[in-house]
């Protein structure tokens, strides 16, 4: 698509842009390793942002890589890198291909207007996996704009039609008129080896030759051998693209053997890209060393400024939440009310909390305050505040270059934000707005934490806290139950990443521990139990005895004390001792350790003394009786069980149903939910599902999901409910 004669510039010009038809947003995605990070640079490199790829100026990684991301060997945040391009400011905005990161991922989608999938095409159909289909499927379903970038081309049996046609089959559902290349590779010779290296491209539309061979965008003109595959794959682009015209004139024209003109062919390419109606696949290559350009960077670049959407055609709405009123469309204006929504929110040693931000509509400046409003219907108090905005900046790798505003359109870092949050949304004050937040997965894999010291002790909640602030796909759970303290995450990658921060950022240094599932204990049938506490020593003694029966209550029903004493063998002021002291050897358990629930306790005899009895005496009696009881019945021990609803690919739907088998979950039905997928609802035990989030992964080749939700407590098998009482009385 280099149909221009587009220069690129330095990225500080492109800082100072005045309207919202001068920006772009572009969000990468991509399988983990499809080679998104190396596009990003060699797109900097090609606009002339940074003199080789993977430097800045200084010498500072284009990447936002830390110490984390170095010893990951992958992306984990997303990072934003803007260059300029024929006069156009282009937001790259880099995101995580690995699936525990996709919060990192649904965020960009959030700050982007289009976005350019990355396939490597070393890695065949693996390279346009479950989650590359669920993402394109997700932009497919709001209307974004999408292009393919296929990389990797220099690898072993790297084949680009062959890739091209997998990307249409699955992305494409097949249908070959809506997603087709731009250009075609040009092979150089043949090394010994027999590999044949890319070294340009063939545009189709100007029918030219790009030649990259020697570092730069040159134009030459096509061999006769080229000519062949040029005309059929013309044929088939330009077919493809009268077919997505808005001008229904076109297609007859063209059939009745009239030649449609470059600039038709082009603006209805550029309007049906825009529109999301029409996927141009291109490719990319990084620059030789010393190269200035890199293979299909400038055909990229123009696609972005020409093809893709302004700021002002992706509509956001916001409500009012003082007065109710339902959400409204933004306007892309910068002279409207303040718009902003946080999209990533971090952690800097020398300037504190630093968000970035996308402006919706209105202008960000420094200095001034704004309105912070947090995400969801319970919303914290100070979630709900007038905060001062400190400096405005470009992000820029790791690097901040200082702005004089930010207008609607535009992605930027703003500093001491104490209170904000990723999510929230920044408004005028005296107009408070909210934006509906990005669907965020819900985390599944629990990691029970503890603090590694005293000292860490100290700052573990103010640690976890911004933790938790940082990244809205970690939750954070103090268990009343198991008492333990729980973060939930994507999957071990997102678990590793999240303690990481926590000792190197927050100085905050946990051990992992096993994960508990609250068990209940109940019991199985009616027993008798008598509780004697008698002492004597030189003073007051202790003397109390009580007799009660248990009996099964339905579930839910909880712990009914029930009085029968007659004649006042218990007298009235000790019946309440007897049944606190009841309730509290319930709530530490029996036999395992688990709280006692569903029963009905009734005291229907004892006795007292006149001087030695009193109020821990009959406490102390009715644990006594209770903990009898237990010992002449049986008990049954209770594991909740949750409802389970997986969506997967129907390839995988009889392995994910054998391993729900396996797991002792109760298959209640299957239902298909889109073309080649089906859904599974099942009850499984929640000790089960402590690494189903990973093991489904693995299951499905990562094309499966799931919920789960807690329905019930319900006796568990025998023999596991033996072995855990044996593991808890060894352990006591």
């Amino acid at each position: 698509m280099s149909y221009s004669g587009s220069e690129g510039h330095m990225v500080d010009k492109a800082s100072a842009v005045e309207h919202p038809a001068d920006i772009r947003n572009v969000v990468l995605v991509g399988h983990s390793g499809s080679g998104k990070t190396t596009v990003v640079e060699a797109l900097a490199v090609a606009a002339g942002a940074v003199p080789r790829a993977g430097r800045v100026e200084d010498g500072t990684c284009v990447s936002d890589y830390d110490d984390i991301e170095q010893r990951q060997h992958r992306s984990v945040q997303l990072s934003v890198v803007p260059v300029s391009w024929d006069g156009i400011k282009i937001n790259l905005v880099d995101t995580p291909g690995y699936a525990d990161f996709v919060g990192e991922l649904r965020a960009g989608l959030r700050a982007a207007d289009a976005a350019l999938f990355v396939i490597s095409a070393a890695a065949g159909a693996e390279g346009v996996g479950g989650q590359t289909l669920a993402l394109w499927e997700e932009c497919a379903a709001v209307g974004m704009p999408r292009a393919l970038v296929i990389t990797h081309l220099d690898a072993a049996r790297a084949d680009f039609d062959e890739m091209a046609r997998t990307c249409r089959d699955i992305l494409g559902g097949g249908a070959s008129e809506s997603m087709l290349p731009l250009h075609l590779p040009v092979y150089g010779p043949a090394s010994a080896d027999g590999h044949r290296p890319v070294t340009g491209l063939v545009d189709l539309l100007t029918e030219r030759v790009f030649d990259y061979s020697a570092g730069e965008h040159t134009r030459t003109e096509p061999t006769p051998e080229q000519r062949s595959e040029l005309d059929a794959a013309r044929g088939r682009l330009i077919e493809g693209i009268i077919a997505e015209s808005e001008d229904e004139t076109l297609m007859d024209r063209y059939l009745e053997g009239a030649d449609i003109d470059l600039p038709t062919l082009v603006t209805d390419l550029e309007r049906a890209v825009a529109r999301g109606s029409f996927h141009p696949v291109l490719t990319a290559a990084p620059p030789p060393e010393g190269a200035k350009q890199g293979l299909g960077t400038v055909e990229i670049l123009d696609l972005i400024t020409r093809g893709f959407p302004t700021p002002a055609e992706h509509f956001v709405a916001a409500s009012h939440p003082a007065d109710g009123s339902p959400p409204a469309r933004l306007a892309c204006d910068p002279h409207a009310p303040l718009a902003a929504e946080v999209i990533r929110t971090a952690s800097d040693p020398y300037v504190g909390r630093l968000s970035l931000v996308r402006v919706f509509s209105g202008t960000l400046r420094p200095d001034e305050t704004v309105h912070i409003c947090g995400h969801g219907p319970d919303v914290e108090r100070d979630h709900d505040l007038d905060e001062r905005v400190g400096a405005v900046s470009a992000p820029f790798g790791k690097q901040q270059r200082p702005l004089a505003q930010a207008i609607a359109g535009d992605i930027a870092c703003v500093t001491k934000l104490g209170h904000a949050e990723t999510g929230d949304t920044l408004s005028a004050k005296d107009s408070p707005l909210l934006i509906e937040p990005w669907q965020l997965p819900e985390p599944l894999l629990p990691v029970a934490v503890r603090a590694h010291s005293k000292a860490d002790e100290d700052k573990l909640s103010q640690g976890l806290g911004r933790l938790v602030a940082e990244d809205p796909t970690v939750r954070l759970e103090q268990n009343g139950q198991t008492h333990q303290l729980v973060l939930w995450c994507l999957g071990e990658a997102h678990r590793d990443v999240a303690l990481e921060r926590l000792r190197s950022r927050f100085g905050v240094r946990v051990d992992t521990i096993e994960h508990r599932v609250a068990l209940r204990e109940t019991f199985a049938g009616t027993a008798t139990g008598r509780g004697r506490h008698v002492k004597q020593s030189g003073g007051h003694g202790q003397y109390a005895v009580c007799e009660i029966e248990v009996s099964p209550l339905p579930e839910g029903s909880g712990i009914e004390f029930v009085d029968k004493v007659v004649g006042g063998v218990v007298p009235r002021q000790f019946i309440p001792s007897v049944e606190k002291g009841v309730r509290a050897q319930a709530a530490r358990g029996l036999i395992a350790g688990y709280p006692l629930v569903d029963v009905r306790v009734t005291l229907y005899d004892g006795k007292a003394h006149s001087v030695d009895s009193s109020d821990s005496a009959f406490q102390t009696a009715g644990a006594l009786a209770l903990r009898e009881a237990a010992a002449a019945a049986r008990l049954d021990l209770l594991e909740p069980l949750a409802e389970v609803r997986v969506t997967v690919s129907d390839d995988y739907l009889g392995a994910v149903l054998a391993d729900l088998s396996g797991r002792r979950g109760r298959v209640l039905g299957t239902e298909p939910v889109a073309p080649g997928r089906s859904a599974v609802r099942a009850e499984v035990p929640e000790l089960e599902l402590s690494r189903y989030a990973i093991d489904l992964r693995s299951l499905s080749h990562g094309t499966g999901r799931f919920t789960r939700s807690y329905i019930r407590h319900e006796p568990m098998p025998s023999q596991l409910a033996d072995g855990i009482r044996t593991r808890a009385t060894a352990s006591a």
